[in-house]
C-alpha cells in the first residue's frame, strides 16, 4: 500500500507553505504529493486566497527531486483541453517524468460563478470531459505532423492535423503519456470512461463498501472493452487525523473543524494501531493506494507520526 499525501490549498494556503509540505513528504518518502484544483474556500474564507494547481506543480517540479506530484482533480470546466496537454507535458519535462494528471468534469458551481468561468449542466460538463480526456491523450500520443499528426472531430472540441507537441516525459501511461486518474461514484459513465482513459481510479471519500460496489463497476467495464481490469490502480482518498493519544486526536480533529467520532466513521482516523487496521482493510479489498487528505498544513508533526508509527506497519 502506498501513501501520498494530497492537499486542499484554496482552503488557505500559499505556494511557501505547499512547498514546505511537500518537500517534508518527499523527506519522510511518501509516494506523491497532489493538490485539489479549485479556485474558491468551502466554508472558510481562503485567506490568502487560492494558488492556480498546474502554476504550483510547476514551481514544485523544479524544487523536488523525487516525489511525484499530480491534481485531483483538475477540472475539465477550467482549461481548453489543447493547453492542458500543454501544460501537462510541460510540468512532466520540468520534473523529469514526475507528473499524474488527476481529471474530472467539475462540481464546483460556487468557484465558476465568482471567477467567471462557465458551468454548464451535468449532461454537457461530461461531454466535455469525455471529449477533452480524447485530445489530451490524443495530442500526447499522437504521430509526428510529417505523418498527418491528430486531428479529432467532436461536439465541443476540434482538431486539425496537430503536431501534438510538446510531448511529455512519460508515454507508458495507458493512454499514452503521463498516468491519468479518473474518480467519482457514477454508475455508468465514469466506470465508461476510467476504463478508457485512466491508469488509477479513485474513490473520493466515501463508505468502504460504497466504493467496493463502484470498483466492481469499473472492472466490469473494462472487461466491457477487453481490457484488463489489474491494470488499472484502484485508491481511496480519506481525510487524515492521526494520534499516539487521545488529548491529540481531539487537538488535531479540532483543528480541522472536525469531530473525533465522525472522523473515525469517515476518514483515516483513530490512533496509531486503529489507522494501521483500516488501512489493512483497504489492502486486502485491492487497492494499492491511499491519498491522506492532510488539512492542517501547518502540522508537519502529523506526517512524521504516520512516517515513522504508521507506514513501517504496513505491508
Amino acid at each position: 500500500m502506498e501513501l501520498r499525501i494530497f492537499t486542499e490549498p484554496q482552503q488557505g494556503a500559499t505556494y511557501d507553505d505547499l512547498l514546505r509540505v511537500a518537500l517534508e513528504a518527499e523527506r519522510l518518502g511518501f509516494g506523491a504529493f497532489f493538490r485539489s484544483d479549485h479556485y474558491l474556500g468551502m466554508g472558510t474564507p481562503g485567506l490568502p486566497g487560492p494558488t492556480d494547481a498546474w502554476t504550483t506543480l510547476a514551481g514544485l517540479a523544479r524544487e523536488t527531486s523525487t516525489i511525484r506530484l499530480g491534481t485531483m482533480m483538475t477540472s475539465a470546466t477550467f482549461r481548453f483541453p489543447g493547453p492542458l496537454a500543454i501544460q501537462v507535458a510541460n510540468v512532466d519535462q520540468m520534473s523529469g517524468g514526475r507528473v499524474e494528471l488527476g481529471i474530472g468534469a467539475g462540481w464546483f458551481v460556487q468557484e465558476h460563478e465568482k471567477y467567471a468561468i462557465p458551468f454548464p449542466g451535468t449532461a454537457e460538463r461530461f461531454d466535455r470531459f469525455e471529449e477533452q480526456l480524447a485530445v489530451v491523450t490524443g495530442l500526447w500520443s499522437a504521430p509526428s505532423a510529417e505523418d498527418g499528426g491528430f486531428s479529432y472531430d467532436g461536439t465541443h472540441y476540434q482538431v486539425s492535423e496537430s503536431p501534438g507537441l510538446p510531448k511529455p516525459v512519460q508515454r507508458d501511461g495507458h493512454a499514452g503519456g503521463p498516468p491519468v486518474l479518473i474518480g467519482g461514484v457514477g454508475k455508468r459513465r465514469t466506470p465508461a470512461l476510467a476504463a478508457r482513459y485512466a491508469d488509477e481510479f479513485n474513490l473520493p471519500f466515501v463508505p468502504f463498501d460504497v466504493g467496493l460496489e463502484q470498483i466492481a463497476r469499473v472492472r466490469a467495464a473494462c472487461e466491457e472493452i477487453g481490457r484488463d481490469p489489474d491494470s488499472l490502480t484502484t485508491s481511496s482518498a480519506l481525510v487524515l487525523c492521526v494520534a499516539e493519544t487521545e488529548a491529540e486526536l481531539a487537538r488535531r480533529a479540532a483543528a480541522i473543524g472536525r469531530e473525533v467520532e465522525e472522523l473515525r466513521e469517515n476518514g483515516l482516523a483513530g490512533l496509531v494501531p486503529e489507522v494501521v487496521d483500516k488501512i489493512a482493510r483497504y489492502a486486502e479489498s485491492g487497492q494499492s493506494r491511499l491519498y491522506l487528505q492532510t488539512l492542517d498544513l501547518g502540522d508537519l508533526d502529523h506526517l512524521r507520526l504516520v512516517a515513522e508509527q504508521v507506514a513501517p506497519q504496513i505491508p
